[in-house]
């Protein structure tokens, strides 16, 4: 009983500060919307990060003040506000989110995220992610695609169209290569040749590294896990049942040979895909470690 009047007082706290934020992110959307002026474009970005940011604070504010967490943090000291990066990591729960935003808030520009299309429809959080420039995509099966050929290369343009406006100033652009949440049913399903991790996908990496060549040449390799409780929904995360967050991060350089065309070269995407497939190789090492201290 006492912790589920955490979580729903925890929610609350956090409806608050999400209405509250949102109201400047609609406004200088609309007014980047209005007035298309490429320096009035680029103060709006400028304002609008700043607002996520003060959204991501107070939320970070509101886990410190009515839960206890054990953060277990390794992170890079030479991060940057300045610079842009790739940030990839495995994908346990929803949670991951939440934690990614509030470990590497104020340490990297603010975290941008590639959205399934259907997510534009949550109720205000949908429209906030619009309005912060997030990239929604749609995925297209290989039936799919093979019945509608005309729309293949179409997750490709939206990409790109969202590489174009993230030049503009420093953005950290989050990448799960799995593509979803591990469960062990996924697992099983894939065949995965990992323990701890499915099959990491390298089309989101490569799309952005032959985009976006030029202004990333750092990975933030994260490795995320919870102790005892793998894959922790929002709820157990608001009660405090959720009491441990692990997060290692590493600073590495993006080698030349991956920052070909990955949409034009079959070559280059088998280098890129084999690159991925060996951050994978240490990640799941990695976990194996952590998961070893546990027992």
């Amino acid at each position: 009983m006492y912790r589920n009047i955490i979580g729903a007082f925890s929610f609350l706290l956090h409806v608050i500060n999400t209405l509250f934020w949102v109201i400047p992110i609609f406004i200088f959307a609309l007014v980047k919307v209005i007035i298309p002026i490429t320096a009035v474009r680029r103060l709006c970005d400028s304002i609008l990060n700043a607002s996520a940011t003060s959204w991501i604070s107070v939320n970070g504010l509101i886990l410190k003040g009515t839960k206890s967490i054990n953060w277990d943090l390794d992170l890079p000291q030479n991060l940057s506000t300045k610079d842009w990066y790739l940030v990839m990591a495995n994908h346990q729960s929803w949670v991951d989110i939440l934690v990614l935003q509030h470990v590497f808030n104020k340490k990297i520009p603010f975290l941008k995220f590639f959205l399934k299309q259907q997510l534009i429809w949550i109720p205000v959080l949908g429209m906030a992610w619009w309005a912060l420039d997030f990239p929604f995509m749609r995925r297209y099966s290989k039936s799919y695609i093979k019945k509608n050929p005309h729309k293949k290369g179409k997750d490709f343009e939206t990409t790109k169209k969202a590489c174009e406006k993230f030049k503009s100033i420093p953005i950290s652009i989050m990448n799960f290569s799995e593509g979803t949440r591990f469960t062990v049913e996924k697992h099983q399903i894939q065949q995965s040749p990992f323990t701890n991790l499915l099959k990491p996908k390298a089309g989101g990496v490569g799309y952005v590294l032959t985009l976006m060549g030029d202004e990333i040449t750092k990975i933030v390799d994260v490795t995320i896990d919870y102790p005892k409780h793998h894959s922790p929904s929002f709820w157990d995360l608001m009660t405090g049942r959720l009491d441990h967050i692990v997060v290692k991060a590493k600073l590495i350089d993006i080698p030349d040979d991956v920052k070909g065309s990955y949409i034009e070269s079959t070559e280059q995407r088998k280098k890129v895909q084999k690159w991925v497939n060996e951050l994978w190789v240490e990640k799941d090492e990695l976990l194996n470690q952590i998961r070893q201290k546990e027992n």
